[in-house]
């Protein structure tokens, strides 16, 4: 089972829409077994998919394994798609992790091991912040995806994304960042867009404009690929995908 997990220090750059859309094509168009576990207690993931945000037992049980994680997975409406809701008490989670005993850095790794014999491919929807979690999430996940608003200050957290994983001992995710919300009209948007992916090995070619039927997928409950599957929106994330995969092979 391959991990990915869409992360970055920063909050509004699309982690979410990124997780949503890229699950949905890997679990149809991949014909990947999929599950998504939306890990941000905001749960815009689980709303999305329409499905209620709720763990029974609560981020406690799932961690404290009084509760499988495999019984808190839910359908969706897709073929080859699951969910494992997000839980307002996952705003908890660092502190769950740091009581669990053993290595709080490495449960997250360990809780997902035993989804390996149902599924191809997880995706992890993260919160942002550096915190417990989001080190249990580098250190499951075999790519982070890092969507990057083309600004100095978006840029600015790859690096310092880049030097948290450099500190790690052993195994280290690969890292692939993507321009989000790119708006060609305004020049520093241009200006990054086209130099710092060239500069950068870890900056995928693909970026994803900023459009409003992206903005519309929480109207929608859809991902964009699905409702406007022929939208420019729509071909960015289906190149992304190709790329990621490429990249994880």
């Amino acid at each position: 089972m391959k991990i990915y997990a869409t992360y970055n220090i920063k909050g509004g750059v699309g982690k979410t829409t990124t997780a949503v859309n890229l699950a949905y094509l890997a679990a149809t168009e991949s014909k990947l077994r999929t599950v998504l576990w939306d890990l941000d207690p905001q749960g815009a993931a689980s709303f999305m998919f329409r499905v209620k945000p709720r763990v029974k037992g609560g981020g406690k049980a799932l961690i404290r394994g009084t509760r499988a994680l495999d019984d808190a997975i839910k359908g969706t409406d897709f073929d080859n798609l699951d969910l494992i809701p997000a839980d307002f008490t996952y705003r908890n989670m660092d502190l769950l992790l740091d009581s669990a005993g053993g290595k709080p850095g490495r449960k997250l790794a360990k809780l997902l091991a035993p989804l390996a014999a149902e599924y191809d491919a997880m995706f992890l929807d993260c919160p942002p912040g550096i915190s417990l979690v989001s080190e249990n999430v580098l250190h499951a996940a075999d790519v982070i995806v890092v969507p990057l608003i083309p600004t100095t200050l978006s840029v600015r957290t790859l690096d310092q994304l880049t030097e948290f994983v450099a500190e790690f001992d052993g195994r280290r995710p690969d890292v692939l960042a993507f321009f989000s919300m790119v708006d060609r009209r305004k020049k520093l948007h241009r200006e990054i867009t086209e130099n710092f992916s060239s500069e950068r090995a870890r900056v995928a070619a693909t970026f994803v404009p900023y459009l409003a039927v992206v903005e519309n997928m929480s109207v929608q409950r859809l991902p964009v690929t699905v409702f406007a599957p022929r939208s420019s929106a729509a071909r960015a994330y289906r190149a992304l995908w190709s790329e990621i995969q490429d990249r994880a092979e």
